[in-house]
């Protein structure tokens, strides 16, 4: 199973992953993030390529990490310690940010949904085309939850991230664009024709280049602390998940009772008013 969850194949000078869990809207386990890192990495190796491109099979692109499973205490030893919780948040963010780490340059192509992890994601990648139907937003502040990797504030800046961030509410592909979070819109059935034009246009550039500048932006970044501030933003939140809240407590009830989706109902149905 594990060797499917993430696809890897080359077209000329692109190397393309899929997160292949359609059926699931390729909501991230735990054994799929890692399968992230893996496949991407073995992508960042290939000789034959200069270009990433990241996509999703199906209708989305990512809901995020998958908390429709059972979280029993006895299968999850982890989940209200605080010390465990930051080890297992720190290997998810350290998946995520592997767009951020490779040599060459990762474009995400996204369609439906891209939420939480999945549009930290996103976020991660150097550039972002988007379909037309594609929403983002990092919904966990519903379910008294955050993050885990604060990256959207260093993109957009941080009156807008936290407006999303402590609503937890959805964007459109038109105001992701205006808030600089992705380059590109295209109709939702162009999106891979054109996402593959944008990739190949950008393979035509010297990969030393590429790999040349990709690392001198990076580095910027992290002499402003964007690292330090990402392990910070960790070192906050494992606590955070790792308690238990009013808010998380009754949403773990429906879900055990009534299932995922009527937890999800329950939650929604507060902010209608």
């Amino acid at each position: 199973m594990s060797d499917n969850l993430v696809l890897y194949k080359a077209d000329d000078k692109v190397g393309i992953v899929t997160l292949n869990r359609a059926d699931k809207l390729n909501a991230l386990s735990m054994e799929m993030r890692l399968a992230v890192e893996k496949v991407l990495r073995q992508a960042d190796d290939d000789p034959a390529t200069s270009v990433i491109v990241l996509n999703g099979e199906g209708r989305s692109f990512c809901v995020g990490f998958d908390i429709g499973g059972s979280h029993g205490p006895k299968g999850s030893p982890w989940r209200h310690d605080a010390l465990k919780y930051r080890e297992r948040l720190g290997t998810s963010v350290r998946c995520l940010m592997t767009p951020w780490h490779l040599r060459k340059p990762v474009i995400a192509s996204v369609q439906g949904h891209a939420l939480g992890g999945g549009c930290e994601l996103a976020m991660f990648c150097d550039l972002t085309i988007a379909a037309e139907d594609a929403v983002f937003g990092e919904p966990e502040m519903l379910f008294s939850q955050a993050g885990p990797g604060f990256v959207m504030p260093w993109l957009i800046g941080h009156k807008r991230a936290r407006e999303l961030i402590y609503f937890g509410d959805t964007i459109d592909a038109k105001t992701a664009l205006r808030y600089g979070m992705i380059n590109r819109i295209v109709p939702a059935a162009e999106l891979r024709a054109a996402t593959m034009k944008y990739a190949k246009r950008l393979a035509l550039i010297a990969p030393e280049a590429l790999a040349a500048a990709k690392q001198a932006i990076n580095r910027g970044a992290d002499a402003s602390g964007f690292n330090t501030a990402i392990q910070a933003g960790l070192d906050v939140i494992a606590p955070l998940y790792a308690a238990t809240t009013e808010v998380g407590k009754q949403f773990d009830e429906i879900k055990a009772r009534d299932g995922f989706k009527a937890a999800l109902k329950w939650r929604r149905d507060q902010f209608k008013a």
